[in-house]
């Protein structure tokens, strides 16, 4: 990201986010963290090609996708990008691998290929035994892997989570913390929005956000892998 920014029109207008640059390498686990308000969830939309920055450019595996039309970004969206959200968007009667095989419909993954990556996607994250559950019959930590499995399924670029532990308990939160930090091992790019400081320890990486103020806090914080 180079000089990235975006403002809402007004009046007045309001500057979400003042221009930063910020440059995220194969392999990353960063952390964003901020008070309510403060701009992570404009961070996030358009890290995820959700929505467009006012300003600067946002190069993408070399890809320039400030200059690219819609069903371009929708297409970056669904090859190289995994989105993990707090409150896990699970469809209720789906099946766990039916949810998961969701995001390869865009991509036009023949069905039977749906399913055996979708098999191999939940398996992955420790849930080989639950694919024919539906997410009313999953505790809250099985529903979140469900969905780590549906952002992973397509083989990302970047894993973009928002809040991934915020309605669990803390020692499930720290069960899916364990599976992000196992696929940040294996090589996943990740990118974490979270207020919780412990969450964010886990990360290699810290970026704060205040009153619209991208900063990436340094030296690295202590203990983290």
């Amino acid at each position: 990201m180079r000089a990235i920014a975006l403002t809402y029109p007004g009046p007045p207008p309001v500057a979400a986010l003042r221009p930063f640059d910020l440059t995220v390498r194969h392999g990353d686990h960063l952390a964003v963290v901020g008070p309510s308000g403060a701009g992570k969830s404009t961070f996030l939309n358009i890290a995820g090609l959700l929505d467009p920055p006012t300003s600067g450019r946002y190069l993408l595996d070399g890809e320039d996708t400030t200059s690219v039309g819609d069903a371009r970004l929708t297409a970056l969206r669904a090859e190289r990008i995994g989105f993990v959200f707090q409150s896990f968007h699970l469809l209720a009667h789906r099946s766990a691998r039916e949810n998961v095989e969701l995001a390869m419909i865009y991509q036009r993954v023949p069905r039977r290929e749906r399913r055996r990556r979708a098999a191999q996607a939940l398996e992955r994250v420790g849930l080989a035994h639950r694919t024919d559950a539906v997410p009313g019959r999953l505790s809250g930590g099985e529903r979140q892997r469900v969905a780590i499995a549906r952002a992973l399924v397509a083989e990302p670029a970047l894993l973009l989570c928002d809040e991934p532990t915020g309605n669990l308990d803390s020692r499930t939160a720290a069960t899916v913390l364990d599976l992000l930090d196992t696929l940040h091992h294996e090589g996943m790019t990740i990118v974490m929005i979270t207020h919780d400081p412990t969450v964010a320890a886990r990360a290699q990486r810290l970026v704060t956000i205040r009153d619209g103020v991208v900063r990436e806090a340094t030296p690295t914080l202590p203990g983290t892998t």
